[in-house]
């Protein structure tokens, strides 16, 4: 419990962080510091820059190599590379949304299940409907049949007793 909870604190505060992050005007200021000159400082003091990278056991500051989506091993290992803020490593970051990722696409695909599932229900019904109304005009078609056989056979028997009466 302990675990998932931190999980999902770490993601509510990362993607917090992307959403402000993303909502704020760049206002002209001085140029950034180089993030190689915020190294051997302080993960909170490299990250202030958002283009810069804290690699945790040599306390290096580097910058995001942006040509990868995550960091390559030979600039920092993942479990060690910070970004954003300094408790999130990029291992964690990963799991994190890998899972949230899952747990989305698993809630779509049984929303779907669901839906085609109720459908299939309402069809069930209709076909029932359907089925019970052709029943009730094939009744009607069949007691309609038997009136028209017995109004056919009392005229031939008409007939035939009349042929009779003429010598035939």
């Amino acid at each position: 419990m302990s675990a998932l909870y931190k999980a999902s604190v770490l993601v509510l505060v990362f993607c917090g962080f992307i959403l402000n992050t993303g909502a704020q005007t760049p206002t002209p200021g001085p140029a950034p510091v180089p993030c190689e000159s915020r190294s051997n400082t302080s993960c909170e003091e490299c990250l202030k820059n958002v283009s810069c990278l804290w690699c945790e056991p040599n306390k290096q500051c580097t910058d995001y190599p942006v040509k990868s989506i995550l960091p390559p091993s030979s600039v920092c290992p993942l479990n060690d590379a910070r970004w954003g803020v300094c408790w999130v490593n990029f291992l964690i970051l990963i799991i994190t949304m890998s899972v949230l990722g899952g747990i989305i696409l698993i809630a779509i695909l049984v929303c779907c299940f669901c839906c085609c599932k109720c459908e299939r229900i309402g069809n069930k019904r209709e076909d029932a409907m359907a089925e019970r109304q052709n029943r009730a005009r094939k009744d009607r078609q069949k007691v309609r049949r038997s009136e028209m056989q017995m109004r056919h056979d009392e005229i031939r028997q008409k007939y035939v007793h009349m042929g009779s009466k003429y010598g035939k």
